[in-house]
């Protein structure tokens, strides 16, 4: 069995440690706890290993964030992997900060990583894992803060809510998505 987990975020250094980017970071913590190196490849940064005799291939889009669905429709078709085994980490501003929530399918609510993915993939029934990053910002100033730096209260916390994202992301290739839900959605 193959899976394709798909980290949302932006490249580049100014990027880096910004909210927007926690997809990136959860794939590199998984990366990270399975000795998983990172290549660059067409559209996206991937990486891979075997997990409980699943196959599992992450990408990180080169392409930003807006055009994330370029990347995901590429590398699905590339390793032929079904949209049943894709799971896309993606940040939400309207859940609180390290709320994890996983979904079957649902809409974009204005995320245009989402938006993207569903042009190009057709639709919206694909599998994400929300990663809350809370809604502390001023009326008019969301892209500040999606785009701004995680204060350092959240970089101290930020492990334990990704190690849990981890877990989820392993669960739903192991025993599938509606017992990790049951499991793990707060």
């Amino acid at each position: 069995m193959k899976y394709l987990i798909v980290g949302l975020g932006n490249i580049g250094p100014e990027y880096e440690l910004t909210r927007h980017n926690v997809g990136f970071l959860t794939v590199d913590r998984i990366a990270d706890q399975e000795g998983a190196s990172w290549s660059s490849n067409r559209l996206a940064f991937t990486s891979d290993f075997k997990f409980k005799s699943r196959h599992i291939h992450m990408i990180k889009p080169t392409t930003y964030m807006n055009l994330s669905g370029k990347a995901v429709n590429y590398w699905m078709k590339e390793l032929n992997i079904p949209k049943e085994n894709v799971l896309v980490i993606v940040d939400d501003v309207a859940l609180p900060f390290g709320k994890l929530r996983m979904r079957g399918k649902g809409s974009s609510a204005g995320h245009n990583g989402l938006k993207s993915i569903e042009e190009l993939t057709g639709g919206q029934n694909y599998a994400r894992l929300r990663f809350g990053i809370g809604d502390d910002f001023p009326k008019g100033r969301q892209v500040d803060y999606v785009l701004g730096r995680w204060t350092q209260q959240e970089i101290d916390e930020l492990p334990i809510f990704m190690d849990k994202a981890a877990d989820m992301v392993k669960g739903f290739c192991t025993i599938g998505i509606n017992m990790t839900m049951s499991q793990f959605n707060d």
